[in-house]
This record gives C-alpha cells, structure tokens and sequence, in this order.
C-alpha cells in the first residue's frame, strides 16, 4: 500500500513534512512500517497551495528517495497546505498519470488503500464518471476514478456524502463483480481551504491513519505514520471516520457508506 502526509496551518516549507523528520515521507518510501508492503517505489508526488486557487503539482515515475529535484522543490518551496504521496502500485502500469495526488481545478486528492477486484468492473467505474468531467481522467487507477466520481456527487458542495457515495457505489461493484477486501480507504482531500481525511474498510483492516497539531509550526499534519518515533502526542484517527480539518479546529464524522449501498 501506498504511504502520504498532508499538512495544514502557517506555511512551512514542504521539506518539514516530506524529507526532514525521522521518519518522513521519503523515509517512508523505503522502509515504511506501519502498511504490508515495506517499500514505496512505483511513483510519487506533491500538490501544494500557494497564491493561486489551483494547486502546483509535481509527479513523476522514479523513487521518491532517489529524485534530487524533488529535494530541491521541497526545500524551497513554502505552503501552508499541500498533501504528498509515495505509491506501490497494486496493479496499474508505472506512469506519471497514476502518481498521486490527483488535481481537478482546485481539487486536489490523494488515496491509500484498495478496490478488491476492480478489473472486472474497471469498464463500470468509468462509465460512472460524468461526461463533463471524463476528459479529466488521464490515468488508469481505481484512485483517480473514485476522486471523478465524488466529484460527480457533489464534492464541491458536501465532499463527506460526496465522497460517501462515491464509495458505496465502489465496493458495491466490488462486492458484485470484484473480491474481498472490496474497499479499503484512507483518502485525504483538499478544496484549497480545507483539508479532508478519510478512514475506511468494509473488513476489520483499515488502513492506518494519524493527525497531529504542533504549536511550534502552527500547523497540522495528517499521516499514515508518525513522523517521529519519539514524538508521543499522534492521535489515531478511528475507522470510519471523516475529518475535516481548518485551522486549529478538527471534526471528526462518521464516514459510512452503507448508508447510500442501497442507491448504489
């Protein structure tokens, strides 16, 4: 599975999330402890908010650790919100177009997790997908099709039952036609205000995910692990949960599918 972070609050530059700690993203990429797969090496890239409404992208093919532009953007580079994403592929082709996050205006979307079985109904997803925004999918991931498919729900005007229905619509394709585990998720997302985290499985097996605010950077970083080994004060974000994230401020929702299976 793949590993992220995202980060919110007073710009900081992007290295402080991505490369400087113990246990960064990068050095997450190749010896990540907290997924079933160690290393993350089929991809990665980072989404950052700057004065702009629509986010700064940079994605590419090759290992996060061995990219020196990828360290020389982060050092450099100062947002006070941007999501950052190393990926092993659970089957689609290496290619920049599958490198996470995804960007649509000032959407910005970045997934761990899985589609049990989205092979056999890979021509279904896509047919969910509204024409409008069809010509936006550039890649072939079950991700980037589950990040068009909110946005055909209304992510712009509730991202949490937007992306809700998104999902029930998923793992019921996957509970059809497709195989268990039929949807794992831990998404964050971001309208270039908010950030939005999610955790989800329909097994016992979500994927892991934390928060956590520092009053030295004014800022909040949301992860699949701990940056630091020694720093005790990361809160788990329970399985099905929504957050949302502004600010200082944190709400957590139920995120539950189920509810919309039946519309599905």
């Amino acid at each position: 599975m793949c590993r992220w972070a995202a980060y919110i609050g007073q710009p900081t530059f992007l290295e402080d999330i991505v490369s400087r700690p113990g246990h960064s993203l990068i050095h997450q990429s190749h010896c990540a402890t907290r997924c079933h797969t160690a290393i993350n090496a089929d991809g990665f890239g980072v989404a950052w908010y700057g004065e702009k409404p629509e986010p700064g992208l940079y994605r590419d093919v090759m290992p996060a650790w061995s990219d020196p532009n990828l360290r020389s953007l982060t050092a450099t580079v100062k947002s006070g919100l941007f999501l950052a994403h190393v990926r092993a592929s659970t089957g689609t082709a290496t290619s920049r177009n599958n490198c996470h996050p995804f960007v649509v205006g000032h959407w910005s979307f970045m997934h761990n997790g899985q589609i049990g079985g989205f092979d056999a109904f890979r021509r279904d997803a896509e047919m969910m997908i509204p024409d409008s925004l069809y010509p936006q999918r550039k890649g072939a991931t079950d991700s980037e099709a589950l990040f068009l498919v909110a946005l055909g729900e209304g992510l712009e005007a509730d991202p949490k039952c937007a992306l809700e229905r998104a999902a029930a619509r998923f793992e019921a394709h996957a509970r059809e036609r497709g195989h268990a585990p039929f949807l794992r998720l831990t998404a964050a997302l971001s309208d270039g205000v908010r950030l939005y985290a999610v955790r989800y499985a329909s097994d016992e097996a979500a994927p892991t995910l934390y928060h956590r605010w520092s009053e030295t950077r004014r800022g909040r970083a949301v992860v699949s692990e701990p940056l630091e080994d020694d720093e005790g004060d990361w809160q788990e974000i329970p399985p099905g949960s929504f957050c949302t994230f502004e600010g200082k401020s944190v709400q957590i929702e139920p995120f539950a599918p189920a509810l919309w299976q039946a519309a599905a």
